[in-house]
Parts: C-alpha cells; sequence; structure tokens
C-alpha cells in the first residue's frame, strides 16, 4: 500500500489547531480506513494522514474511475454519461454569462476533455492541466494543448476563465496552487470552483456511506464556509453560488451501492433517486445547501 504523510498544520489556513474528526472507509477502491480531521480555526475536514502526492496514483487505478476514461462500463457511469452531456452545456452556459468576449480558458484536472471540447466549440481557446497520462494522451488526441501541471505554464501567459470542477478537493498542494492561478487569472477574470458539499441532505443521509466523501482521492471536503474562507484567504470573492442538482442523484446512487440497502440492484437505483429527489428538496428549505455547490469567483 502505497506511503502516507501526515500533516501538522492545516492545509488551508496552517493553523496547528485541528481534532481528530472521524474515520472513512475507501468503498470504492482499496477498502483502507483514514483518519478526518477539522481544523479548529477554518473548520475545514481534511485527510490526515494521506496519501504522498507521488503515491496517490494507486487510489485511482479503477475502471469505475470515469474522469480519466472515455468508456461506460456499468450503468452508473452511463447514466453519469447522459447526465453530463446536459452539465456540460450549463457550465458554458455560465462560463459565457461572465465573459462576452471569449479568450483562453483553463481546466485544471480536465479529465478526457468533455468540457474543454465543448468550450471549443463555443469559441474559446481551450487548455488543459491533467496528471494522469491515460487522460492525457486522450487529451492531446482530441487536440487540446496540454500540461501536466501548473509549473509547465509560462510566466507571464493569463486565462480569461479558471475551471475546477470537482478537482479542488483532490489538490496536494492547496496554498501553493490557489496562489498560482491568482497569478495566472486576468484581473478582470473568473475562476470556477465546483466542490461536494459535506452539509448536504445526503452527506448527512449516508452519514460514512456518503460517496462524496471518497477518501483517500479527495483530501478536502468544504462547506460554504470552508470555500468562504478560501476566497477570503487568497483574495478573491463570491460573486455566485450555484446549485448542482444532478451530483445528489449520482452520490446517492453510487452511496446506496456502498451500503448495499437491498440486494436488489434496481431497488438500490430507485432509492438512490429518491434520495437526491429528497436531498435536492431540503438543500432549497435549507440554506441552498444542495449536494454539490459551484462558486463564481473574481478577483478583489
Amino acid at each position: 500500500m502505497s506511503k502516507k504523510e501526515r500533516l501538522t498544520k492545516c492545509p488551508l489556513c496552517k493553523s496547528g489547531l485541528f481534532l481528530n474528526h472521524t474515520q472513512l472507509k475507501d468503498h470504492s477502491i482499496s477498502k483502507e480506513v483514514f483518519l478526518v480531521c477539522q481544523c479548529s480555526n477554518c473548520q475545514l475536514l481534511f485527510t490526515n494522514p494521506r496519501p504522498k502526492e507521488s503515491e496517490i496514483q494507486y487510489y485511482y487505478e479503477s475502471e469505475d474511475y470515469i474522469s480519466h476514461k472515455d468508456q461506460s462500463n456499468n450503468l452508473i457511469n452511463t447514466l453519469y454519461k447522459q447526465v453530463r452531456k446536459i452539465t456540460l452545456k450549463k457550465k458554458l452556459e455560465l462560463v459565457n454569462a461572465q465573459h462576452s468576449e471569449k479568450r483562453r480558458i483553463l481546466d485544471i484536472g480536465a479529465g478526457t476533455g468533455h468540457f474543454l471540447e465543448t468550450a471549443s466549440k463555443g469559441g474559446w481557446k481551450t487548455y488543459g492541466i491533467e496528471p494522469n497520462q491515460e487522460a492525457r494522451i486522450i487529451l492531446k488526441k482530441k487536440g487540446i494543448k496540454t500540461y501536466n501541471n501548473l509549473q509547465e505554464i509560462k510566466k507571464g501567459k493569463k486565462f480569461t476563465v479558471i475551471t475546477l470542477f470537482h478537482v479542488l478537493e483532490h489538490i496536494h498542494e492547496l496554498r501553493k496552487t490557489a496562489k498560482k492561478i491568482y497569478k495566472l487569472l486576468e484581473d478582470s477574470g473568473t475562476l470556477i470552483i465546483a466542490v461536494p458539499n459535506k452539509d448536504s441532505f445526503d452527506a448527512a443521509h449516508y452519514n460514512e456511506y456518503w460517496a462524496a466523501w471518497d477518501v483517500p482521492r479527495h483530501l478536502y471536503h468544504f462547506n460554504k464556509e470552508s470555500i468562504t474562507y478560501f476566497a477570503e484567504e487568497f483574495d478573491f470573492k463570491i460573486v455566485d453560488t450555484v446549485p448542482m442538482y444532478f451530483d445528489s442523484y449520482y452520490v446517492s446512487i453510487l452511496s446506496e451501492k456502498y451500503i448495499k440497502t437491498s440486494k436488489s440492484p434496481l431497488k438500490n437505483l430507485l432509492s438512490g433517486v429518491y434520495n437526491g429527489l429528497k436531498s435536492n428538496h431540503w438543500a432549497k428549505k435549507n440554506g441552498n445547501n444542495y449536494s454539490s455547490l459551484l462558486f463564481i469567483l473574481k478577483k478583489k
């Protein structure tokens, strides 16, 4: 099993004051149990100890990890791909609403490039950051300019829009990455971050079986307060918060697979859909705490 690193300071605010919060199992791949701590200062939850950056790839080695592959190989991924067609259109609409002039867009954690393909067809010049070799090969075949990491981008290059769709929670060097993003973003540019919300109904309902914990691939576990702290810490301001309605269904269906409420796959599927619906209904009445939230940020 891969080597672990133990953090002595909060990866967001650098406070040395944090407490053990809970233990969570990697239901997806390794079946290992990981400790999650909570910072007493900024309230961020973070996996600690965690796999080293040089060793984390082991925990992505699964046929079910769809962001690094283009094929569908089970029902959940097939449904995911059908919904993705709708969400890609919505994401581009959000981007276009921020900028009438379409220049350069950088997608960090580009996967196999579905969003960048959509943006390119919409008139944007597209760039991607993707550490996974298999996914990078697919990106290059699609003609997308691809970097292995942020450090490969030439000094002085700027982007109109930088996106991290369910990626911020995967980044080891959180503070260093945030500072680099600030430098890469045009002064009038837009930073878009989407993360799972630990304060959602489905998170509470499924508890340790909530699929969006996804330890150890998810190094951090955000809510609206910790994203607000992130924005202020790195001189951004949140200008809008947008629900990601479909995520509650996907996460709930996957959580049902882990918890195995029923021996019937169909019953688990229907239960996941029902709880996804309940989650969205609850969120509407409870501070818009949807399963996943998309934050639109600007430089201060």
